[in-house]
């Protein structure tokens, strides 16, 4: 029999070491990018935007296609090859020559990557029911805290070391992430017919793709305001610091502060959403980090800039997983690679627009007033988080 708390175990792990890697160099690609020869403000904003647009436009193309797969073929097998897929991209990444170089590598990783819908997955479908919120939080605080270390420490590495070299490092972590999931998970991909009869059923029911349909939707919109001002913050921290040397630390250490939140906010707000309705935990939470965005928009030192991004990363971490706790409720567990697979669609949509969205906000406005808006978006999911109850509600769904 399958252990799913070994299965939970190793694949945090593995989601530790893998969002590690990526946060090791990623944060980092606005200097990198002037470090290549991109010193025109107007021109580095174009840059910063397709970089943090490439990666979400792919994925949104091959999330449905790598999620049926999983159903067909296994959640395991999806989620190594998440991993040496990423492997092999960042140490490419390392060897980019040029600003068109490395945003094609950024494309291929949407293409080939997608560790974190692979790992919600599988988890989600070797999960009992009533531990899914448990288990997803525990997952999205083993996100945040990679995030957090992978930052910190890149942030020290690069500054000593240099950019090309942390993303060769980085793909040294994925390598131990892969090694995780491979000696240590199992799965069992079953084809009892029962099972693809309930498939077929859930296929032609128009209540159960309704209620996914509408969380997608949300997820997607999800997506878009939270990674509204993620691709300003090491321009806002180069702008406090006021110049380009040592501030990868600086900038890391933002991102740290923010994984810190995400890995205290993710088994809290899991494991409320296993006694609370998702709906009412999702609107505290935009409300909170819509505050928290209006002061950032005027911080004016570093550890102001801390105390409320710790703040708003807390509350903000409320958002993605009860989404995705919500999602697993309504979806049957045969179906779950492929609605997962669309739902990281329906995510990346949100991050691909979202930084071209807030790019031509801050090439006609300034990078300030990104925070603005991103703290006007987040207010307005409340409205939109009560209309999609209500029309889930309608259904018979929740």
């Amino acid at each position: 029999m399958i252990s799913w708390q070994r299965n939970l175990f190793f694949i945090m792990a593995a989601q530790f070491l893998s969002l590690m890697a990526f946060a090791f160099a990623m944060p980092f690609a606005p200097f990198y990018l002037q470090e290549m020869g991109v010193r025109d403000p107007h021109k580095l904003k174009v840059w910063i935007a397709l970089f943090n647009s490439a990666a979400p436009f792919s994925l949104a193309i091959c999330g449905p296609i790598w999620g049926t797969l999983s159903d067909r073929y296994g959640r395991r097998l999806m989620l190594l090859r998440s991993y040496f897929g990423g492997l092999i991209l960042l140490i490419l990444m390392g060897m980019a020559t040029s600003p068109t170089m490395l945003v094609s590598l950024r494309f291929f990783q949407g293409i080939l990557t997608g560790t974190v819908t692979a790992a919600i997955t599988m988890v989600s479908v070797h999960t009992p029911e009533n531990r899914s919120g448990y288990a997803l939080g525990m997952l999205s605080a083993a996100v945040s805290s990679g995030n957090m270390c992978g930052s910190f420490l890149g942030g020290l590495f690069a500054d000593l070391y240099g950019y090309r070299q942390a993303f060769f490092a980085s793909s040294g972590l994925l390598l131990v992430a892969a090694l995780l999931v491979l000696f240590g998970t199992e799965e069992f991909v079953s084809k009892r017919k029962e099972e693809d009869d309930a498939l077929h059923k859930f296929r032609l029911a128009p209540g159960n793709l309704g209620a996914a349909g509408l969380i997608l939707i949300m997820m997607s919109v999800i997506g878009f305001v939270l990674s509204f001002d993620h691709s300003w913050l090491p321009l806002l921290v180069q702008e406090i610091h006021g110049g380009l040397r040592g501030v990868s630390f600086w900038a890391g250490s933002l991102s740290a502060i923010g994984g810190v939140a995400g890995l205290l906010a993710g088994p809290i707000i899991g494991r409320m959403a296993d006694r609370i309705a998702p709906p009412l935990i999702a609107r505290f939470s935009a409300l909170g980090a819509g505050c928290m965005a209006m002061l950032i928009a005027v911080a004016p030192s570093f550890s102001f800039l801390f105390a409320t991004r710790f703040c708003m990363a807390f509350c903000a971490g409320g958002l993605e997983p009860i989404f995705q706790i919500w999602l697993s409720k309504v979806t049957p567990q045969r179906e779950r690679g492929f609605v997962f697979g669309w739902a990281s669609t329906a995510r990346a949509t949100g991050w691909m627009l979202s930084p071209l969205a807030s790019g031509i906000v801050a090439w006609l406005a300034g990078v300030r007033t990104v925070f603005f808006a991103s703290a006007a978006l987040l207010f307005l999911l409340v409205p939109l988080i009560t209309f999609i109850v209500y029309k889930l509600e309608h259904r018979n769904n929740i």
